[in-house]
């Protein structure tokens, strides 16, 4: 593998991966933002934000899980030389993202209209849940809108814009949330409806910023365009089971920690600190394999196979190395890390044991998302829909909760810690099974292979 290391290709992948990186920092600032506004204006604003999130999050990585696939298609015509089928897919996006924002205003409509009376919280916090989700809503075809167009510029293999939007939102989320949560300029004090309200407007900024540099990659793209039934099935074809592969994952984790609240408090901390820590340490194998999806879908576009064989290649020695310092790196700062969330000894002393199950799981993580990125380059999306319920909900779940509440397969329930080792467990196989379905596509001859990613 490592004789596959190709250094051009290389210096490629990092130009493409360091502006995803940066920008899905700014995300994550973005969101910290919120919460630490949040919690200055009370408690229940903070927690009304966090039980919003919960809600939020899946509806839009499904949303944006179905985008996605305009990326590798965009690389591919681009690989082909056919500009003019790439403006295809974005003006088509436009449409498909349309459809994505009413369903999901519906959605979060109706639960933010219904929550106040569900009565499975208190009240006032309910009612806080509410307003958010109502302010947040009108964010939503925002948000698409900038969906569609960052994939169709990172088709084209421009990561930056994505990532100048990111830091124009963060720049932004600040002054919006004191002026929104606190009433500031004359506007009323909203608490936790204003966090919504600012990041809707944020949404906005950041879209319009993508209209700038699109228009700059071709400016007829934006041109409106009919509704064209063939290429929208398509791209839903391929977006749909990526979108539930992000539903497994996310929902997956929710669950884990909705079955180790019993165990107490200091379990469920050390597990959401150690899951944050997780997240952020996923942004660093998730860069490379977002610069591997652009690689391999653009090469296999201009039909070349060993290209794209040694780009894929090249991104997991890239990921492997990266592995490696990440691992010694948690492995050396564990408590350290851990103290940064919480000052309890119980806690951190919990949080330190399930971050060293993240020194292990590094690797099995960092192989299944550079070769479920590259399996996207091919548009082999219910593949990875496959891989990862079998992952998740045939091994990680069942496994953890043998793990964590029975003696069945220990001598003694091993609490949290057995969610983790079944996560690595999981992890493994699904890394093992992408690596397996890549090799096998990289092996068909160029027509077949010029049929797969037709389809």
């Amino acid at each position: 593998m490592f004789s596959s290391f190709s250094r051009t290709e290389a210096r490629r992948l990092v130009s493409l991966a360091i502006p995803v990186y940066l920008g899905q920092i700014a995300q994550i600032a973005m969101s910290f933002v919120d919460t630490v506004v949040a919690g200055q204006s009370s408690a229940v604003d903070m927690a009304a934000v966090a039980v919003a999130t919960s809600f939020w999050i899946p509806g839009i990585m499904f949303g944006q899980g179905l985008i996605m696939a305009i990326t590798p298609l965009v690389a591919q015509a681009i690989g082909a030389g056919d500009r003019r089928q790439s403006a295809h897919f974005l003006r088509q996006g436009l449409w498909l993202a349309a459809v994505i924002s009413a369903f999901l205003m519906g959605l979060f409509g109706v639960i933010s209209h219904t929550l106040p009376s569900w009565g499975t919280m208190d009240a006032v916090m309910a009612q806080k849940t509410s307003e958010y989700l109502f302010a947040v809503l009108w964010g939503v075809p925002a948000l698409m809108l900038f969906c569609v167009q960052r994939s169709f510029l990172e088709g084209h293999g421009r990561t930056r814009p994505a990532m100048v939007a990111g830091f124009i939102g963060l720049a932004l989320n600040i002054p919006l949330n004191i002026i929104f949560v606190f009433g500031k300029l004359g506007f009323p004090a909203m608490g936790a409806a204003g966090c919504g309200l600012a990041t809707a407007i944020l949404f906005c900024f950041m879209a319009a910023s993508q209209v700038f540099f699109v228009r700059r990659a071709d400016r007829e793209a934006l041109r409106l365009e009919a509704p064209r039934p063939a290429m929208l099935a398509r791209v839903a074809r391929i977006g749909l089971p990526g979108a539930f592969a992000m539903l497994n994952e996310c929902a997956a984790f929710a669950l884990i920690a909705l079955l180790i609240a019993p165990l107490g408090v200091v379990p469920v901390a050390g597990n959401q600190i150690a899951m944050n820590v997780s997240a952020f340490l996923w942004m660093c194998p998730f860069s490379i394999g977002s610069a591997s999806t652009i690689r391999v879908g653009t090469l296999l576009g201009a039909g070349d196979m060993k290209g794209a064989q040694s780009a894929r290649r090249t991104a997991l020695c890239m990921t492997l190395c990266l592995s490696c310092v990440l691992a010694v790196l948690v492995y050396f700062t564990r408590y350290h890390v851990a103290s940064l969330y919480n000052s309890d000894a119980a806690v951190i002393q919990m949080a330190g044991l399930l971050l060293l199950c993240e020194v292990f799981y590094q690797f099995p993580d960092g192989v299944q998302t550079n070769t479920l990125c590259a399996l996207r380059g091919w548009n082999d999306t219910r593949a990875i829909f496959a891989i990862s319920f079998v992952a998740y909900w045939v091994i990680s779940l069942p496994l953890g909760w043998m793990l964590c509440m029975t003696d069945w397969l220990w001598h003694e329930p091993l609490g949290v810690l057995g969610f983790w080792i079944a996560l690595n467990v999981g992890l493994s196989l699904a890394g093992l099974l992408y690596l397996l379905r890549v090799r096998r596509l990289e092996a068909l001859p160029l027509d077949a292979m010029k049929r797969k990613i037709g389809r």
